[in-house]
């Protein structure tokens, strides 16, 4: 999938304000996820997911900072995410219906913190790249 030029903008321009607040964003969108979608922490036993926790942080920014990396390569996003496609698909089998949820998650928090920047154009572009990245990470189930 290509993005316009007007979608990377829009991209790049988010993770800008993102990046050096991974752990926390991360953590926030976990927390609303497993909040709005219980289902989805079956496959977190072993954490602490209490509010705040440094579970949700160490994971969330491990999240955060993957889709960091699929925004600083955009034209290549299969390349970028091999490696945690290759996880996914071979050890974790995370349901693929929970990266929808978690893009929808990560959307909320984003328009939460910066609701003047994340505009219809911005939720657009997003909501395609955060689609492209979970097809991605789910490329490689069998």
């Amino acid at each position: 999938m290509t993005f316009s030029e007007a979608e990377k903008a829009a991209i790049t321009s988010i993770w800008a304000k993102i990046a050096g607040h991974t752990d926390d964003i991360g953590a926030e969108a976990l927390e609303r996820l497993f909040l709005s979608y219980p289902q989805t922490k079956t496959y977190f036993s072993h954490f602490d997911l209490s509010h705040d926790s440094r579970d949700l942080h160490n994971h969330g920014g491990k999240v955060v900072n993957a889709i960091g990396n699929a925004a600083q390569h955009l034209d290549d996003i299969d390349h970028a995410l091999s490696a945690l496609s290759d996880l996914h698909a071979q050890k974790l089998r995370v349901d693929p219906g929970n990266f929808r949820l978690l893009s929808h998650s990560i959307q909320v928090t984003l328009a939460v913190h910066f609701p003047k920047e994340f505009n219809a154009v911005a939720q657009a572009a997003w909501d395609k790249f955060l689609a492209v990245v979970s097809s991605v990470l789910v490329s490689k189930y069998r």
